[in-house]
């Protein structure tokens, strides 16, 4: 964990997809998705990338047990692969329809989950499957509740409560 004010050592996390349909996956992403485009570049050979500003990046590490808890609160059954895709909205209900209407396929409905969040799964192009999000609490709510923490200490330097179960996450 990095001290406070410390300044960390990774500045950005990108996530890099090949995307068989380029133009399909940049117009779904920047146009439909709404990420603002930070750069692009072409290169001989008809080489093309399009970087598109996510917002804050994060990596989430689940071990086996917690992928497939968090599959069958969101969608009933397993469908995520090894690697998936999350994005934090401000409305879970509406990004899901506008992306269902820009080309992904719904894999489940917008849900409301034991940890106050709002998450739809879709089949999104590039053969991205992904998570849209919507928080229903603050972080330090959130962070007060028991199972919530990754350190073993609280904000008061007392050890975390531990749930029963995994830790819930998106």
């Amino acid at each position: 964990m990095t001290s406070p004010g410390a300044v960390p050592p990774v500045r950005q996390l990108r996530l890099v997809v090949e995307a068989d349909d380029y133009e399909a996956a940049v117009r779904f992403y920047r146009d439909v998705l709404g990420l603002p485009e930070q750069a692009a570049y072409s290169g001989g050979d008809g080489a093309e990338v399009v970087i598109l500003d996510a917002g804050r990046a994060t990596l989430e590490i689940a071990n086996p047990a917690q992928k497939r808890m968090i599959d069958d609160v969101e969608v009933g059954r397993q469908v995520a692969p090894r690697i998936r895709v999350a994005f934090e909205v401000d409305d879970a209900r509406a990004t899901t329809q506008r992306l269902v209407d820009g080309g992904a396929a719904e894999v489940a409905p917008p849900t409301t989950t034991p940890w106050q969040s709002v998450n739809a799964r879709l089949d999104a192009p590039a053969d991205l499957h992904i998570t849209v999000f919507q928080e229903l609490r603050t972080l330090d709510e959130r962070a007060a509740l028991d199972g919530f923490g990754t350190d073993g200490s609280g904000t008061d330097g007392d050890p975390a409560p531990v749930a029963d179960g995994p830790p819930p996450t998106r």
